[in-house]
Formats: structure tokens, C-alpha cells, sequence
């Protein structure tokens, strides 16, 4: 599974955020790892400057094999929250299709 890492202006997508988002993919969707193609990570900061609260966005997309794009997104107060939360629901979604999937197999 191939991992890639975005960030808007706001945001510094240096060395540490993409291990922190290489992580929260790895411990949310390992287990899936030969059902899925590539995951993409979007983190974006919603307020820019200001703070606010869950004023960090993230958007996961999982590409899972020979199926239709999934993402999930989640606001969080900072970039370790937002990604967890988007893994989280991301994983329910495609644990969900990924059931249906094999009932019909």
C-alpha cells in the first residue's frame, strides 16, 4: 500500500507530519493492506492563521483494488486528531464494503 502526503500553504508538510500521517494510516488500516492500492492524506487548515477549534481537516482516500475511490474527513483541534479520526471512520467504511464484498463472493 502506497502512502502520499499532502498539506495546504498553512500547514508545513515536513518530515515529522508525514511520519505522524504514515502512522495513523498504518495503525488504522494495516490490516487491509492487500485490498488497498494507495491511501492519500490531505491536512489542511481550515482557519489559516486564526485558531479555532477542530480547525485542522483531514481527508483520507483510500484506493482499494478493482473498487470505486472511498475517503473519509474529520476536524480535529490538531493534526494527531484529525488524522485519527479520519482513519477511524475511513476504516468503518471500507471494513463495511470490504463485508458486504465477501458475502457475495
Amino acid at each position: 500500500m502506497q502512502i502520499q502526503v499532502s498539506t495546504d500553504n498553512f500547514i508545513h508538510g515536513d518530515a515529522r507530519v508525514i511520519e505522524v500521517a504514515e502512522q495513523a494510516v498504518r495503525s488504522g488500516l494495516e490490516h487491509m493492506d492487500d485490498r488497498l492500492t494507495r491511501i492519500e492524506v490531505h491536512i489542511k487548515d481550515q482557519n489559516a492563521d486564526k485558531h479555532g477549534p477542530d480547525h485542522i481537516l483531514c481527508t483520507m482516500e483510500a484506493r482499494p483494488r478493482g473498487m470505486a475511490p472511498m475517503s473519509a474527513h474529520h476536524g480535529g483541534a490538531d493534526i494527531q486528531a484529525a488524522l485519527k479520526g479520519s482513519a477511524k471512520k475511513l476504516r468503518a467504511r471500507l471494513t463495511s464494503v470490504f463485508d458486504k464484498a465477501d458475502m457475495h463472493r
